[in-house]
């Protein structure tokens, strides 16, 4: 294959260079050596992880290490019933992940859906169909309307080629092709004699020569791009990794310590002391964590499926949280992807246009009222001139309108029937197609008896075409309304007629070349969506920024990014600027700079590297391929589910299922009050493993009796946290969120309040117990005291939840009864504690006593201490202490 980019070298260069011929393409004979050479049209199949392997990966936490070694050793001890109930712990962990997060990876499977399957090829002078999966560089391909092009092809042929490249460039607009070199600079979007593969012809034919297959074509750029692409870790499983990692080196020096201490100082029997070390490790490992962690972000993710957002991965949930750049796509994300004409200036009258989109409703207006076509018979003929000239018609499906050709033209159609009249669509004798290098359309027509060229274009090339002198006064008017639509961001386009002798039946460039009359101009915009706005302005109130990365021209761009609120500076990049800028200039452009425009799939990689290289978490939004590398690469891609390609879905963390910026901002919502009942679970959750853990030590440093064995431990850490910590899934965003700066991913998930009130709270508990138990031991059975104990730590634990549920202020609030999970799981757990007590198996199981009611007041008694403290100490702490 040549080594020189195709785009730039001339057609005879490239054929030359791939040993080919335009006419006769490849003989059979070459193609088995070609095959050898650069192997199969198709992107490499990725390995499939096995489901088993998927399973196993949910084990690799070094708290769940700790539990596996607590597990073998009281099995080598004979306590089989304690093994069992460890292991079994493990695996309900180990289940809930890899139920909620068995994220399949389609992306590249996406990829490779997206290319063609049937190519028309010409090989030893014959056209033959053979499977693109066959095709080689140095074939010669044929293309048609409506057929997906099949590799990267270097266009030797062009006949009013147009091609929709929407999938790899983002834009909508179709791309007129043509044939000859570019300079060695061009960027990917301005690549005209080149077709790409995965790409589809809109219209048009063309012949070329096939310069790229499999992993060498643009989209298989991308395809390894995104192979390479390493996947961020979440702020939450970087914390929790890191939590883990101290919390089992605490552990793992206490039990050593305790456990030389009690052979060496109260003379346990070897067995009998290693079995109270187990129960001390299984006491501070915080088992249920894991599983409340991930069934707190999986209802996180129910509640944002309501609200249009479908998440794919758990942890993505709280990352969005901590958002504090969103990057969008203009086309389709920002904008609704949907060409529409804003504003109709003829030669006597400007004229407003409503209804956005292709669906044919709204009003063309004057100043005054909708405008009537005998009032204004000028804005009858530049509406007549748009729809004669016009190849595309417009369409209703599903509730849904849509174009069948050029977006632009469509939306010319469009306007034409908001007329209160019926436009005619007149007949074309004879017809100039557009082409890039002329930039207009023409045809000849029966006009009231008169014979006339009507012809559509851009604006400067008409008004040359019209014999205009830059001085004269119709050229000023003109210009000036001109520049005045395109810095609103409004694409112009120009509509011109020429009356011609009644004998002309052909026309070509040279009958349109001067004498045009110009009739007006139209602007058309691909319109905001309605909600974006708003969404913008709460983006920026909750401290986030946006950043705008289009494909489209700076202007279009600057002027959108404007009327939405995102900028309000002209500094505009470009792809060609960032593609000369160091790493470090790149850093500094992305923080300085709200709109890049003209930018390649690279280019938007490049960004959000630069964004989280500034220590920034980033979401990009994308729905064409060309967004995936970026999407996977963010901390959160964000697809579109309506218009979004399969690859940018299964790229993405999470899918927009409306399309709709604003559903963004309802995610980041939920996302904070994620991330802070994430909080107030383990501020809930740590107590109980703190409370035990000091219990078992003191117990072992003071020589007397177990207060729990390492079974009741774990029953109590399960169901408190399984239970009453789901009810903290539910409480509601505390007032004041959106409106805080989003928090730093370096922020501790322990700050140094959260340590001491987890401290506070263990030593309170603790201590109240072993006080009770001091006087219960003297007359009663490890197994009475041991009942009592678990139910103390239950008790307590139940009513401190009504404590967390308001981290700072007063818990009996207005608010006390709006979160009914919290009323309905204490009654839960207030069964379980009955079930577990005078049940036989269970009793017999958890190896408890059947007590009397009488003894039911110490738990009871010791929760509402609980709460009274902990409610003064936050008073103290927040109000005296601020």
């Amino acid at each position: 294959m040549s080594k020189s980019k195709p785009f730039s070298q001339s057609s005879e260069e490239i054929i030359s260079s791939l040993n080919t011929d335009s006419d006769k393409g490849l003989a059979d004979a070459e193609l088995y050596e070609r095959r050898e050479q650069y192997g199969l049209n198709q992107l490499p199949e990725k390995e499939v992880t096995p489901e088993w392997i998927k399973f196993i990966s949910h084990f690799k936490d070094i708290l769940i290490y700790i539990l596996l070694v607590a597990a073998v050793v009281t099995f080598i001890l004979g306590h089989y019933v304690d093994t069992a109930v460890i292991l079994l712990v493990a695996v309900i962990n180990a289940v809930i992940g890899y139920v909620q997060e068995n994220k399949a990876e389609k992306a590249l499977e996406g990829i490779r859906q997206l290319l063609s399957l049937q190519a028309t090829v010409i090989r030893d002078g014959k056209k033959v169909e053979v499977e693109s999966v066959k095709l080689v560089p140095g074939d010669i391909v044929l293309l048609k309307a409506g057929d997906k092009v099949p590799a990267d092809i270097r266009l030797i042929q062009s006949d009013n080629l147009k091609v929709e490249e929407s999938p790899l460039t983002g834009e909508s607009n179709t791309i007129e092709k043509q044939t000859e070199a570019l300079p060695d600079d061009t960027i990917l979007a301005e690549r005209t004699n080149m077709v790409f593969s995965g790409t589809a012809v809109s219209s048009g034919s063309g012949k070329g020569v096939v310069t790229g297959t499999g992993e060498e074509t643009e989209i298989g750029q991308i395809n390894r791009s995104m192979s390479d692409v390493e996947e961020i870790k979440t702020p939450l499983l970087r914390q929790i990794e890191a939590f883990g990692k101290t919390i089992s080196l605490v552990i793992l020096v206490l039990s050593i310590i305790l456990f030389v201490f009690g052979l060496l100082i109260h003379d346990y029997e070897w067995g009998e002391l290693l079995l109270s070390v187990i129960g001390l490790t299984v006491a501070a490992i915080p088992e249920g964590l894991p599983a409340i962690l991930t069934i707190i972000l999986a209802i996180g993710v129910q509640s944002m499926a309501d609200k249009k957002a479908i998440m794919r991965t758990l942890p993505s949930v709280e990352t969005l949280g901590a958002v504090r750049v969103i990057c969008s796509d203009k086309t389709g994300t920002l904008t609704k992807n949907e060409m529409t004409v804003k504003s109709v200036i003829t030669r006597e009258q400007a004229y407003s246009v409503t209804g956005i989109g292709y669906q044919p409703e709204g009003t063309i207006s004057d100043d005054q009222h909708e405008a009537e076509q005998n009032e204004h018979p000028d804005l009858d003929e530049i509406l007549t001139v748009l729809k004669s000239v016009n190849e595309a018609d417009i369409y209703e499906k599903e509730d849904q309108w849509l174009v069948r050709g050029d977006p632009t033209e469509g939306c010319l159609i469009t306007l034409a029937e908001k007329a209160s009249w019926d436009v005619n669509k007149l007949e074309l004798q004879s017809k100039i197609p557009f082409d890039s290098e002329h930039k207009y359309m023409a045809g000849l027509v029966d006009w009231e008896g008169k014979k006339r060229i009507l012809v559509k274009g851009a604006p400067d090339r008409i008004l040359d075409m019209a014999g205009l002198q830059s001085d004269s006064e119709e050229r000023r008017y003109f210009e000036e309304k001109i520049s005045h639509r395109s810095k609103k961001g409004e694409r112009v386009l120009a509509a011109a007629f020429k009356e011609v002798p009644d004998n002309t039946d052909k026309i070509d460039h040279e009958s349109v070349s001067d004498g045009l009359t110009i009739i007006g101009i139209v602007g058309i915009i691909d319109p905001p969506r309605e909600s974006v706005v708003e969404a913008v302005a709460t983006c920026i109130s909750a401290g986030i920024e946006i950043k705008m990365i289009t494909g489209d021209h700076k202007e279009t761009a600057l002027a959108i990014a404007k009327q939405l609120g995102i900028t309000d500076h002209d500094d505009v990049v470009e792809g060609r600027e960032l593609d000369a800028m160091t790493d470090e200039e790149i850093k500094e452009a992305v923080i300085k700079s709200d709109v890049f425009a003209r930018t390649s799939p690279n280019n938007k990689l490049q960004l959000v590297e630069a964004l989280q290289a500034n220590g920034y978490i980033s979401a990009m939004t994308g729905d064409g391929v060309n967004d995936a590398p970026a999407l996977k690469r963010a901390d959160i891609g964000v697809a579109m589910g309506i218009k979004g390609t399969e690859v940018a879905k299964e790229a993405s963390e999470m899918v927009l299922a409306d399309d709709n910026f604003a559903t963004i901002v309802n995610a980041v919502k939920e996302g904070r009050r994620v991330y802070d009942n994430l909080k107030k679970t383990i501020l809930f959750i740590l107590p109980t493993n703190g409370a035990e853990a000091l219990l078992v030590m003191a117990a072992l440093l003071v020589g007397m009796d177990m207060p729990l064995t390492p079974v009741q431990i774990l029953y109590v850490n399960m169901v408190t946290a399984v239970t009453v910590a789901l009810a903290l899934a539910f409480e509601p965003l505390e007032e004041g969120s959106m409106k805080k700066p989003p928090r730093s991913p370096k922020e501790r998930l322990l700050s140094p309040y959260y340590i001491f009130r987890i401290i506070f709270v263990s030593v309170l508990i603790s201590g109240m117990i072993m006080a009770m138990n001091s006087v219960l031991l003297t007359n009663y059975s490890l197994a009475h005291v041991n009942t009592v104990t678990l139910h103390s730590i239950v008790f307590a634990q139940m009513f401190h939840l009504f404590n967390v549920r308001n981290e700072r202020h007063f818990s009996l609030n207005k608010h006390f009864f709006e979160n009914k999970a919290a009323f309905f799981v204490s009654g839960l757990l207030i069964v379980f504690q009955l079930l577990v007590t005078y049940v036989p198996f269970l009793y017999q199981s958890l190896g408890l006593y059947p007590i009397e009611g009488f003894y039911w007041i110490f738990p009871v008694l010791i929760g509402i201490t609980v709460f009274v403290i902990v409610e003064i100490e936050k008073f103290i702490t927040h109000s005296v202490f601020k």
